[in-house]
């Protein structure tokens, strides 16, 4: 049996997104935004530049949380709550970083602060709140 994941536990992780990426979740989704793959027309809005989907930015939280911890395998994530604060860009190092604030042992499910912050700017880019069964860990 694993170790219990206890209320407080801290766990971060560094990634980033490429173009090719981008790409990839516009032609799986079918968003064409051009504000994701036109930088000449990104110029002409507030941004400047391409921005990365919302929800191509939070599948970060997936990513961990289905492969590691305070996830892994056999994790079921329930419910997600996101606020996108700032956009982020391709080949941009961010990390992600989750904190455990509650437990319900009796039916395996916590609740887990979600936040991406961005490595270079030290800014918060996005933050919300997970609930993620799994009966290993909690």
């Amino acid at each position: 049996m694993s170790e219990k994941i206890p209320v407080g536990a801290k766990f971060e992780h560094d990634f980033s997104f490429s173009q090719e990426d981008v790409i990839a979740f516009a032609n799986l989704t079918g968003d064409h935004n051009p504000i994701h793959l036109d930088a000449e027309y990104a110029a002409t809005t507030k941004f400047k530049v391409p921005i990365i989907h919302g929800h191509l930015s939070s599948s970060v939280f997936t990513r961990f949380l289905g492969m590691g911890k305070p996830g892994g395998p056999g994790s079921i994530y329930m419910k997600q709550e996101t606020e996108y604060l700032r956009p982020m860009h391709v080949d941009t190092p961010y990390q992600v970083v989750f904190e455990v604030v509650s437990v319900d042992s009796a039916r395996h499910i916590a609740q887990i602060a979600t936040q991406v912050i961005n490595k270079e700017t030290k800014k918060m880019t996005i933050r919300g709140i997970g609930t993620l069964m799994n009966e290993e860990h909690y």
